[in-house]
């Protein structure tokens, strides 16, 4: 497999008035294509300054320093090669399922009826074919995380950055989530999650666990658990 992330020396440093809190110091991962990675640690251990950089600030994606780019540049690569998962959804209230799964194809070229196909088809994916035309006040937290979801598929990225994507959801609702980042992965993505819940790490083939800005361990998941849950398919055709 390819390696489609690196990072080296990775640090972060925030200026809390006179202090200085050192978020990351030093961090060295590297993720290959098709990996399925959970990033764990305590609260202020630096996973979710992780994964922000990993949005796209500072390391190497697909052989390019990414430091370097323009911001129209990292706008592009953003939208084309990563999609976002969020624990609070981030949906825009006043916008219907379909309207918010195709917003990130404004800025693609597509015509609007092309946008509104393809989100269709990635909200029937996840199960919400019948909720195209529901506002987010008018979903359950799981079926808003599913509108999120669509939405970080709908450009057909590579990599699905998720953070905490579980973490306002109750076990079963947690488990249908599950599910479909296990089948995103299978279809190819490479996932790369932030949890603080063992039980949910547990899903993913690599687990690493950062503390005090640190990698603390980096580890292969030998028991890795899975949903086998056929009602619910991510299929990126």
């Amino acid at each position: 497999m390819s390696v489609v992330i690196t990072t080296s020396s990775l640090t972060k440093t925030y200026d809390m008035g006179a202090t200085k809190v050192h978020a990351l110091q030093g961090v060295d991962i590297s993720v290959s294509e098709n990996d399925f990675v959970a990033l764990m640690g305590p609260s202020g251990s630096g996973k979710s300054t992780l994964m922000n950089l990993l949005g796209c600030l500072d390391y190497i994606l697909d052989g390019t320093n990414v430091s370097t780019m323009t911001d129209g540049e990292l706008a592009e690569v953003r939208n084309g090669k990563i999609g976002f998962v969020f624990q609070t959804f981030n949906l825009l209230p006043r916008l219907s399922s379909l309207d918010n799964v195709a917003l990130p194809l404004v800025y693609s070229g597509m015509s609007k009826a092309d946008r509104e196909a393809r989100a269709q088809q990635v909200l029937a994916d996840v199960g919400l074919g019948d909720r195209v035309d529901h506002k987010p006040n008018e979903l359950s937290g799981g079926q808003r995380q599913r509108v999120a979801i669509a939405r970080a598929l709908v450009n057909k990225p590579s990599i699905i950055l998720a953070d905490e994507p579980t973490g306002n959801l109750d076990t079963k609702t947690s488990i249908e989530i599950m599910a479909i980042l296990e089948q995103i992965h299978k279809q190819g993505n490479t996932v790369i999650l932030v949890t603080h819940e063992p039980d949910i790490a547990e899903h993913a083939h690599r687990i690493i666990r950062l503390r005090d800005g640190k990698v603390e361990s980096d580890i292969r998941n030998e028991n890795v658990v899975t949903v086998d849950d056929p009602t619910h398919r991510y299929n990126q055709s």
